[in-house]
């Protein structure tokens, strides 16, 4: 097991891997591909919409190094509606039968448990649950009877009322509190914690200060004692440094930086959209983390 508080300059706290099969690689955190399959995401909707289209987008970014790669077929962008059930297996259970027949490592995006068990019998090996078992209560028997790995997310409440709930007096400290709950309900329901991977939930019910602050504090985070997942790729507060008509792609290399600052601060993976910048972004920080213990 890499124990990353071993480096020089890196965050005090150990980063424990999920599972042996995706162990964080010792040279730098996990990289979680996005691969959103639904026709209104923020940065990339229709585009992958096909079963041809979903699946070539899948091998290219394992391809470029993602280590695993989320698929995802509810839009969670601000205001966006609840879809079926139904539909959202409809677009996502296809595109990971055929990914997984190719070995690359799935992970589904989800708050329906029913779609979580369906991607699990298609090969899904993560569930990337944003509400944090909030949303379906039926989620932690799920996962708690199933081999699988379990990303859960800071959340307040669904994306067409979160701007609303994005009220803190220390957003670090609440997201702590409100994780260390989720943490202890998922025990209760027999999760093997070893298993539980935490996501801060940038963006969801945060507003861009919100999101600069837990960025700069992840090591208080890290007390939880899970490993950490870290998302901003292509979010509204990167789009808010760069001109106004710039386009979101652009947003990509504040992504690969941000993605840099999670690493340093021992997070156990990032999820980005374009996974060549965040990759090349990750060896050069490796590198500079080599010469640093020369």
């Amino acid at each position: 097991m890499h124990d990353l508080a071993s480096e020089p300059g890196a965050a005090a706290f150990v980063i424990r891997p999920a599972a042996p099969s995706l162990e964080r690689a010792a040279e730098r955190p996990m990289v979680i591909g996005i691969l959103n399959v639904t026709p209104d995401s923020f940065s990339d909707g229709g585009q992958y919409a096909s079963l041809r289209a979903a699946v070539e987008r899948g091998i290219q970014l394992r391809q470029q190094g993602a280590d695993v790669v989320d698929v995802g077929g509810e839009s969670t962008r601000p205001g966006a509606e609840r879809v079926p059930a139904e539909e959202e297996q409809r677009r996502v259970i296809p595109v990971i039968r055929e990914l997984a027949a190719q070995q690359i490592a799935i992970s589904i995006d989800t708050m329906n448990a029913s779609t979580a068990r369906a991607a699990i019998d298609a090969g899904a090996r993560i569930v990337n649950d944003v509400s944090g078992g909030l949303a379906d209560p039926r989620m932690y028997a799920v996962v708690a009877n199933a081999d699988v790995d379990y990303i859960a997310m800071h959340w307040r409440g669904h994306s067409r009322i979160m701007n609303e709930l994005a009220t803190y007096t220390d957003v670090v400290v609440e997201v702590r509190a409100e994780l260390a709950e989720r943490l202890s309900a998922m025990d209760a329901a027999g999760l093997d914690p070893n298993r539980v991977i935490l996501d801060p939930g940038l963006g969801f019910a945060k507003t861009t200060e919100h999101n600069w602050s837990l960025l700069a504090r992840l090591d208080e985070l890290g007390e939880l004692g899970r490993p950490l997942l870290v998302g901003t790729s292509r979010k509204r507060f990167l789009g808010e440094l760069l001109p106004a008509e710039a386009a979101i792609e652009l947003r990509d290399a504040a992504t690969a930086a941000t993605s840099v600052l999670a690493a340093s601060a021992g997070a156990w993976g990032v999820r980005v959209h374009d996974v060549a910048s965040t990759i090349l972004a990750l060896a050069v920080w490796s590198a500079w983390q080599t010469g640093r213990s020369a």
